[in-house]
Formats: structure tokens, C-alpha cells, sequence
């Protein structure tokens, strides 16, 4: 076997381990579930993420989203470094004018401790309990369970609240077409 074909071959089983941990951290969170909706999310025509909500199979229809359980993932398409995450997720949250200063720096700094430096093809996955709080994943892997339910609220309102500053992703995540 040639060296390029052996590196594509580790290449390759490299990637199918990672997607399999990230389905396993999903699977953790949510014994059964379904993909809820898809989307991509640009930044000035820049592709930065393909993002991917998944909730339980019983989940009640019906029921408001944020008052359930559900996991987002997000897989990078591009090396952003966890403080510039945790920056522009902080951003978003004051956008939508929730928390107060004191708990926005608190935040920050929650997110600041948890998320990584990320590269394509990274998964970062947010397992949501209502009332009570958020398990991040890398690539299935727990980086950090935050047992704060308005934090919680807060940062998934980034991409499911109805004043989203990205509202066809948002669109795109309930499984609804614009």
C-alpha cells in the first residue's frame, strides 16, 4: 500500500471514530433521536458551521422546544479559536437582551472555560435540559456539564429564539422551509 493510501485510509477512520463518538454523546443525551432540521450558518458568505438539531423520538410536538430536551450540533467548517466562540456567543446573547451585565460576564467566562479551539470538521455538541442547564460535547466527548438553566436558556436562544440574527437557520433547524 502506497503512503498516500495509507493515510487516506487512517484519514478516513479517523473521521468515521470522531462522527461516532459525536453520535454517541447525542445518544447519551437522548436515547432515541431524530434530526429535527439542518441548516449551514455564513458569515459574510463565509461558511463557519453546518448545524444539526436533534430531540428525543417522544418528543411532544406540541411542546415549545426550549421547554424540553434536545441536543444542537455544530460541525466547523473553518479553525475558529473557544474564545472567539465564546466572544460571539456572548455577543448574541446581549443581542437578544437576556441576562443582566452581571450574568452575561459570568457566562462569558463559563464559556470561555469550556470551549475549545476548534478546526474543520470539530463537533461541538450542547445537550439541553430544561430547568436545568447544558452538557457541552467535543466530538462525543463530555468537555463540561453547566448547571445553570437561564445560562442554558440564554445560549440556545441564539439559534432557536424567534429574534435569531440568523432566522433562516433558525428556520431550517425546527424543520421548517422559508
Amino acid at each position: 500500500m502506497t503512503r498516500l493510501a495509507t493515510f487516506l485510509l487512517a484519514l478516513t477512520l479517523l473521521l468515521s471514530a470522531n462522527t461516532q463518538a459525536a453520535e454517541l454523546g447525542i445518544q447519551q443525551e437522548l436515547a432515541q433521536s431524530q434530526l429535527l432540521g439542518k441548516g449551514s450558518y455564513r458569515w459574510f458568505g463565509i461558511k463557519l458551521y453546518d448545524a444539526f438539531l436533534w430531540q428525543a423520538q417522544d418528543a411532544f410536538v406540541n411542546l415549545p422546544l426550549l421547554d424540553g430536551r434536545f441536543v444542537l450540533e455544530l460541525v466547523y467548517a473553518r479553525e475558529l479559536t473557544g474564545q472567539r466562540i465564546a466572544a460571539a456567543s456572548l455577543d448574541e446573547i446581549r443581542k437578544l437582551n437576556l441576562g443582566s451585565p452581571e450574568q452575561q460576564s459570568r457566562w462569558l467566562r463559563l464559556m470561555q472555560q469550556t470551549f475549545p479551539d476548534v478546526i474543520e470538521g470539530t463537533r461541538l455538541s450542547g445537550a439541553y435540559q430544561a430547568g436545568q442547564g447544558v452538557c457541552f460535547y467535543r466530538d462525543g466527548v463530555l468537555l463540561s456539564r453547566i448547571n445553570d438553566a437561564e445560562f442554558a436558556r440564554a445560549f440556545f436562544s441564539i439559534w432557536l429564539d424567534k429574534n435569531s440574527s440568523a432566522p433562516a437557520l433558525r428556520q431550517q433547524l425546527l424543520g421548517r422551509t422559508l
